[in-house]
Order: C-alpha cells, then structure tokens, then sequence
C-alpha cells in the first residue's frame, strides 16, 4: 500500500471516529460535564499515547523549539475545541452539530488566503494565496447551508441535553450552541496551522503526544471546578468514555496528524465532509434523532458546497 493510499486510509478511519463520537459525546455529557468530559478522554489519550511513544519512538525528546507550536495546537485542537464542541453538544442535537463542523473546510480556504497576506520574518507582506472563484462560491453556498440548518425546528427525539432554564431559555440556548460549535470549527482550522509547521522535523507521534500533554493539562483547571456536578456513570457510559479517549482522541489524532502530513491541510479538511453522514446514521441509529425538511436542504448545502470550495478541479 503506497502512503497515499494509507493516509486516505487513515482519514477514512478518523471520519468513521468522529461521526461517531458526537453521539457518545452526547450520551457521555449526561453524567459528565463538557470540560470534565474532555479532560477524562484526553487523560485516557495520554495513558494510550504514553505507552506506544515509549516503545516506537523512545528517544524523540521534547525541545524548547517546539514548544510554541505544540503548546498552541493543543490549546486549540484539544482544550478549546473541545470545550466549545461539548458545551455546544449540551444545546443541540449532535446531527446539527456535526453539519456546522463541515464548514471546516471552507474555513480553511479563508485561513490560507489570509496566511498568504501576513508578513513572515525577514520578508514583508506576501500575495494572498490564489484561490478560485468557485472555492469562495463554494464557500459561500456551504455557509447558506449553515444557516438554513440552524433555523430549522429540531424535531421529537433531536432535544438538546439541556433545555429550560438549564440551557439559559431553548432559544438563547439553541442560538448559542451554534456558536460553541463555530468556535470549535475556528479552533480546528488553527489547531491544523499550528501543526503543518512541525512535520517538517518530528514524528507524528512525537506531535499528538505533546498537544496531547499539554491540551490535557488545560483541561485539569476547568474539570476539578465541574467535579462536584459529575453523575454516576453506568457500564455503558464508561465504555463510551473509553471510545471516545482510545478511538476519537488518541488512535484519530494520529492518524489525522499522518494524513496532514501526506496530502495536506485542504484535502483532509475535505474528508471531514463525511463526519455529518456518519454521525446522522448513528444518531437515528442510537440516539433516534431526525432532521427537519430544512435542515436535510440545509445539509446537502453544506455538503455541496464544501465540496465545490476544496475541490482540485481545472
């Protein structure tokens, strides 16, 4: 199998992850609070990650040098996202959720043009990058679909975690995890700027296994100050906390981290369409959740348009 072929592959397997991970988010976030949660995925993550950089990679040691990239992309790609994606998950459905993380893609296209235009050092201001007028068209038909999908009505069985007065009123709650799940988006598109830089001179298990560090370490804060809000897991949500730490946390960030590395920024940000398809199909699966008629159109927006804004056409 040629490296193409397995980060593709390894994309394919981060996709089935994380489309899955929205629903034992949401089913996890009943017991534990969202920076809790977050915390006891990532520290399960780091055991995982402690175990195999010490036998594949044992003398790869930690230089002051990389410390400002491995310190922010962990802030954004693992404290931050996941602070804005759990809390967000409390407000909506996870199918709604996951739609919004598809804009990703598009936002990355905004990220690099604007990366082309800041000054670098030693040099001046660079050209913004090139980018085709149907990636912005794409862009813009994505976003349409972004709000198409907030403003339909979730339907029986789509009920957010919180509702009432837990969620501050169903509409500002609703309003605002729509903007808990943007953040998230924005954090990923840094989290994958931050980390480009680093393939260059590391591994990549060396790379996820210190934004792993120290994005768990910010989580420690936040998750004592939640401790006294923390349910009584059952066999099952303890299972969906071990998925979400091995699978969605510490196997996905590494294999993503490969397929950065292999085929770039634009492409992977592209697999990350399919996350929705997957996490609608589990969700009617486990969750039974629906979409409303406008929500479905604003979807397949979305999905088109994201499409149309990365794809490598002449």
């Amino acid at each position: 199998m040629s490296e193409k072929s397995r980060a593709v592959f390894a994309l394919i397997t981060c996709v089935f992850f994380w489309g899955i991970s929205f629903v034992s988010t949401k089913i996890a976030g009943v017991v534990f609070p969202p920076m809790s949660l977050g915390a006891l995925r990532f520290a399960l993550a780091l055991v995982f990650l402690v175990f195999i950089k010490n036998r594949v990679i044992p003398g790869e040691k930690l230089t002051i040098q990389d410390l400002p990239l491995l310190i922010g992309a962990g802030l954004t790609g693992v404290t931050l996202y996941f602070f804005f994606e759990n809390t967000g998950l409390g407000l909506i459905s996870a199918s709604e959720a996951s739609i919004i993380i598809a804009s990703i893609p598009a936002l990355t296209l905004g990220a690099e043009w604007l990366e082309g235009k800041l000054p670098r050092p030693g040099k001046g201001g660079g050209e913004p990058a090139r980018i085709p007028g149907r990636r912005w068209l794409g862009a813009l038909i994505s976003m349409i679909g972004v709000v198409l999908t907030a403003q339909g009505a979730p339907l029986p069985g789509s009920e957010p975690l919180l509702s009432g007065a837990a969620a501050g009123g169903k509409a500002e709650g609703t309003i605002l995890g729509y903007f808990c799940m943007a953040g998230a988006a924005l954090s990923w598109v840094a989290y994958c700027f931050l980390t480009r830089p680093l393939f260059s001179r590391r591994s990549r298990l060396y790379i996820v296994y210190w934004q792993t560090f120290f994005g768990f370490l910010a989580f420690i804060p936040f998750a004592a100050g939640e401790f006294s809000r923390w349910g009584r897991p059952d066999p099952g949500i303890i299972l969906h906390v071990v998925f979400l730490g091995l699978c969605c946390s510490a196997l996905a960030y590494w294999f993503y981290a490969q397929s950065l590395s292999v085929l770039g920024i634009p492409v992977s940000a592209l697999f990350l369409n399919f996350v929705p398809v997957i996490t609608v199909i589990a969700g009617f699966l486990i969750l039974g959740e629906r979409l409303s008629p406008i929500q479905w159109a604003g979807a397949a927006l979305v999905l088109a348009g994201v499409y149309l804004a990365t794809y490598k056409g002449s």
